[in-house]
């Protein structure tokens, strides 16, 4: 098989517009005519544009069964994919057909790289074909960008501390309360400034009062 940059070459002097539609069916053909088999291919262009909706979806899982409903059920199914992952519950789904009309006899190629769900259907399959380039990615199961793992992890750590504080859920068993001491004037001093308060008081009436010549 040519590399990526053989491949643009032969497109570009092809000089046709459907150059590498029609470069891709030769080499499946060519892969087809090796392994007997049939062969189809899941790829997105997520390294080059990731602005651009490439995760596996409800569509993917449509085209997925178009492609395959004409296909030679016995010959079994190589697919070639290369994908950032996408929907689990469509992944799954789609898995378990492919599984049920090719009676599991289903290998996946990776060139590059297949993460998240990609990986799941890599896994699925009862082969996985990879050179020292490709890549899969981890299995754990995440949430948000936090592992599963993790988080069952906590709660447990969670549980067992309510446990032992005989499932006493106030706060204050769970979060420490920090005092901080306030010094306050003693009663001589308080007295002292209510008698000056009281003095000026009294100093601003008499003053109001001949003002008014109440006086």
């Amino acid at each position: 098989m040519p590399n990526w940059n053989k491949i643009l070459t032969e497109v570009e002097a092809s000089n046709q517009v459907n150059a590498l539609d029609r470069m891709r069916k030769e080499y499946f053909e060519i892969i087809h005519r090796e392994t007997g088999r049939n062969v189809i291919s899941y790829y997105s262009g997520w390294l080059k544009q990731p602005t651009v909706h490439t995760m596996i979806d409800e569509l993917d899982k449509n085209a997925f069964m178009s492609i395959t409903h004409s296909l030679d059920k016995g010959m079994g199914l190589d697919i070639i994919i290369h994908t950032p992952g996408g929907d689990l519950a469509v992944m799954e789904n789609l898995i378990n057909y492919l599984h049920k009309i090719f009676n599991g006899d289903i290998r996946v190629i990776i060139p590059q790289i297949a993460m998240s769900a990609g990986t799941m259907i890599a896994l699925f399959s009862k082969a996985i074909l990879m050179g020292e380039q490709s890549c899969l990615g981890p299995v754990d199961p995440q949430y948000n960008g936090v592992a599963c793992q993790a988080i069952i992890d906590e709660f447990e750590k969670a549980k067992e501390e309510i446990a032992e504080n005989g499932y006493d859920l106030s706060i204050n068993k769970y979060k420490e309360i920090e005092y901080v001491p306030v010094e306050y004037p003693s009663t001589q001093e308080i007295m002292t400034e209510l008698h000056e308060i009281e003095m000026k008081i009294g100093e601003e009436m008499q003053a109001l009062e001949e003002l008014l010549g109440i006086n």
